[in-house]
């Protein structure tokens, strides 16, 4: 695929980009009277900014939010209740975890690093490599349910785990509140569509680049000012993969036209010469069993990129300096060892990934402006904590 086909120039991207501003979350999480009837949740979005798309069987609600933000957090959705969803997604690493990659409640490793939730609920497609995962209810019974290798082991134990939420009082009042009308509120259905309506609302645009959009020219520094320019440049390519107001050309909202994801190879990988990537991390190959799909991986936003460390879909890259390296190199050349071969030459490899020459200076500006996408606001948002006080 030639991208210039699709993306605009950098500077139709920049006017593009500088009609979006900061989400205004007004929305409490929390009802006043647990006892209410569900109530709408406002996204409360700036002009030029739509709603992430929400499934019409799972229309957002406060008390949706409220349940699925707990849920969340409870390390009682794991077997043995050591582990929850936000074990492995932080806010103070913008819902990333910090590992090379995840590790489960088992002890045991995962083969790709935990992505970032900022905006995930504009993502079209969600996982490293599964065009098949496309909303946030479906894939929430991966982590829980699934066993290739298991992350919270509850693979068989369903009954297991609505037996412990139907004998917590407060779970058995919002349910029946959350989802009204229903006889037995308390299902796994229910319980990932109230953690998907949660996800949704980590919304985060209030970062010092958001501010310099909306006018506030001391926002950014100069320097991140002339990285915003080199990151939409033609030379740098950076603009064409990490698109628009979510930084990821795999991006939809509730007024879009619907698209596909996009996976793309970045030359990490070329095993033999061959555009190999190592088993079992060979991106989307590992669903379609086509080669062209060989190490194609999905396109993360940027949005708190600065807090996601470390890098890649196995958490290969550590900083974001060794990041821009690697797109300056066209690829990642592995000398020696099981996975050598030159990711340079990869013949799979997207034809966005063509290297470029930076002065340290243009380096530092690249970082600089990388940076300006981190939004204090979010990481420390008291609505998206946890509600039980033991992150760590």
């Amino acid at each position: 695929m030639n991208a210039r086909s699709h993306w605009p120039s950098p500077a139709a991207a920049l006017r593009s980009i500088a009609t979006v501003a900061t989400l205004s979350l007004a929305a409490s999480c929390a009802p006043a009277d647990p006892n209410d009837a569900p109530v709408g949740y406002p996204f409360n979005l700036p002009a030029g900014l739509s709603e992430p798309l929400v499934p019409r069987d799972n229309p957002m609600s406060a008390d949706k939010v409220r349940l699925g933000r707990r849920l969340f957090y409870d390390r009682r959705l794991s077997l043995n209740q050591t582990q929850s969803c936000g074990s492995c997604h932080l806010p103070s690493k913008g819902f990333a975890d910090g590992l090379t990659v995840a590790r489960g409640s088992t002890g045991l490793d995962t083969p790709r690093n935990s992505m970032g939730l900022t905006n995930v609920g504009y993502m079209s497609a969600l996982t490293w490599a599964n065009p098949t995962q496309l909303t946030l209810e479906r894939q929430a019974l991966i982590p829980m349910f699934g066993t290739d290798p298991p992350e919270l082991g509850l693979s068989g134990q369903e009954q297991e785990l609505l037996r412990r939420l139907r004998e917590d009082p407060w779970y058995a009042r919002m349910f029946a509140v959350a989802f009204a009308g229903e006889t037995d509120a308390i299902n796994v259905t229910n319980v990932t569509r109230a953690i998907a309506s949660f996800e949704r609302t980590l919304l985060s645009y209030n970062a010092p680049y958001d501010r310099f959009i909306r006018g506030d020219r001391a926002a950014m520094s100069e320097s991140a000012q002339r990285g915003l320019e080199l990151f939409n440049s033609e030379r740098l390519e950076c603009y064409h993969c990490h698109a628009g107001f979510n930084f990821s050309d795999s991006t939809n909202t509730a007024t879009s036209a619907p698209r596909d994801a996009a996976f793309h190879n970045n030359g990490l990988f070329n095993i033999g010469g061959t555009g190999a990537y190592p088993a079992p991390n060979r991106g989307v190959f590992e669903v379609s069993n086509r080669a062209e799909d060989m190490g194609r991986f999905r396109v993360p936003s940027l949005r708190n990129v600065e807090m996601t460390a470390p890098y890649m879909h196995d958490g290969s890259l550590a900083t974001l300096e060794a990041v821009i390296d690697h797109y300056a190199a066209g690829g990642r050349n592995i000398a020696e060892g099981p996975n050598a071969g030159d990711g340079r030459a990869s013949p799979l490899k997207s034809d966005l990934v063509r290297g470029f020459t930076l002065t340290p200076t243009e380096r530092e500006d690249v970082l600089a402006f990388l940076r300006a996408l981190t939004d204090r606001d979010f990481l420390r948002d008291p609505r998206f904590q946890d509600p039980f006080g033991n992150e760590r």
